[in-house]
């Protein structure tokens, strides 16, 4: 087994996607509550994809010498950080490009059996709106900033996915 084998095999590349990802729940709750920003809705549904990097992390570094578990773990992963890509492009464009018909709703859409705003509004009851641009540091949004988060998890993916479904159970 090579290096990146090995690496993508090993209890800390899990324990780094699940970090980093903590790392950004962190850094929302931060802006929330320290900065006084208030979260759209996009940004809520980005919140929850960003948890499910957490999730896959978790699966990896729980179960990271079975290759069922690192199987799962990398859906998790893909599915989260393509949905996250996804939503952050979708903010993007309503900020750059606002329209009277092209708005985000005021509440979430979650599943009748996950009403997580309603569960914990403290972290997932949006207060802003999608249109707004309440932070920029060098030019660049936090929208555009989590496009790129969320483009890099997709590459780290893409590179840890064949070495880490070579090592059987």
């Amino acid at each position: 087994m090579n290096a990146l084998t090995n690496f993508a095999h090993s209890r800390a590349a899990w324990l780094i996607l699940m970090s980093s990802a903590i790392a950004l729940e962190l850094a929302a709750l931060f802006f929330q509550y320290i900065m006084e920003l208030s979260p759209c809705v996009m940004c809520i549904y980005q919140r929850v994809a960003v948890f499910g990097l957490v999730f896959a992390g978790l699966i990896g570094v729980i179960g990271h010498k079975s290759r069922v578990a690192r199987a799962v773990g990398l859906a998790a992963w893909g599915v989260s950080a393509g949905w996250g890509l996804k939503l952050a492009i979708e903010l993007v464009d309503m900020q750059t490009n606002p329209s009277p018909f092209a708005t985000c709703s005021y509440l979430p859409e979650f599943p009748s059996w996950l009403q997580l705003h309603e569960w914990l509004p403290s972290v997932f009851m949006p207060t802003g709106m999608c249109t707004d641009i309440p932070w920029e540091f060098m030019g660049v949004t936090m929208g555009q900033y989590m496009i790129l988060a969320f483009s890099v998890y997709l590459v780290a993916l893409a590179i840890f996915f064949i070495p880490a479904l070579k090592k059987s159970v």
